[in-house]
């Protein structure tokens, strides 16, 4: 396949960046987008042209490094993958794809495709814990019995892997989503009860510090999300803030 890209390309957060048009022959459907990104930087390194800055790591959908913007989405046109697990059969010959960073106040542009995501960072450290003892002590968790419907809940939540997605796909670039699901994991489980009021409303209130706007109440962030994090973890976040700001 013949593809046209249109990069982003970004010396550092200070300098002003550029749309950049590349064109690739010989690419192959099988190709991961990532590896197709990895073809287009040696040869530009073969020919003393500096290379593009792209964030990665497992490659398998693990990680959420990966995070880009393509033709407008966030990861790419496929739903429920992150871009590494995105191929090149999903474009077709002559195709223009257009890759760019994630575009959030609160995520600013390090270089080229890099943005610093530490901002999800700093909420996670604000209240996305628990300080019960395990201390290796698997017989204690076992002990105690929880709905299974509540533990599928949690587990759903656990799978944020916190790439960045639903800021992205967000007009207001909101991470309630991405809140709501590190809030709902530990408050579905009777470990995570004890701190529940304090979690939330710390949270919240580092994600408004942040500079991440209010949720649209669109889905956006649900439809683009590469884990299918549910809306429903907003509602649960917004109700037990509710509950810790009557509680005082």
């Amino acid at each position: 396949m013949k593809i046209y890209l249109k990069i982003w390309r970004q010396k550092d957060a200070s300098s002003k960046g550029k749309i950049v048009d590349y064109t690739m022959n010989g690419i192959e459907g099988d190709m991961s987008f990532l590896e197709m990104l990895d073809i287009l930087n040696e040869d530009l390194i073969s020919k003393g042209e500096v290379p593009i800055e792209f964030d990665h790591d497992c490659r398998e959908g693990i990680c959420g490094t990966c995070s880009l913007q393509i033709n407008g989405r966030p990861h790419g046109p496929d739903r429920l993958i992150t871009a590494c697990q995105l191929h090149m059969r999903s474009f077709k010959d002559g195709d223009t794809i257009v890759i760019e960073p994630f575009r959030a106040k609160a995520f600013p542009v390090i270089k080229d495709l890099i943005v610093d995501r530490n901002s999800f960072e700093r909420i996670q450290q604000a209240g996305g814990f628990i300080s019960v003892n395990t201390s290796g002590r698997t017989v204690d968790a076992n002990s105690i019995p929880i709905r299974k419907e509540n533990a599928d809940k949690a587990f759903n939540a656990a799978a944020c892997i916190g790439c960045g997605a639903c800021v992205a796909a967000c007009k207001n670039a909101s991470a309630m989503l991405f809140t709501s699901a590190k809030v709902s994991q530990f408050a579905l489980l009777p470990q995570g009860r004890i701190e529940a009021s304090e979690r939330v409303e710390n949270m919240v209130r580092q994600m408004d510090l942040e500079g991440f706007g209010n949720c649209t109440n669109t889905g956006a962030c649900e439809i683009e999300c590469p884990k299918g994090i549910s809306l429903e973890n907003i509602a649960r976040m917004n109700r037990e803030y509710l509950s810790a700001s009557i509680k005082g």
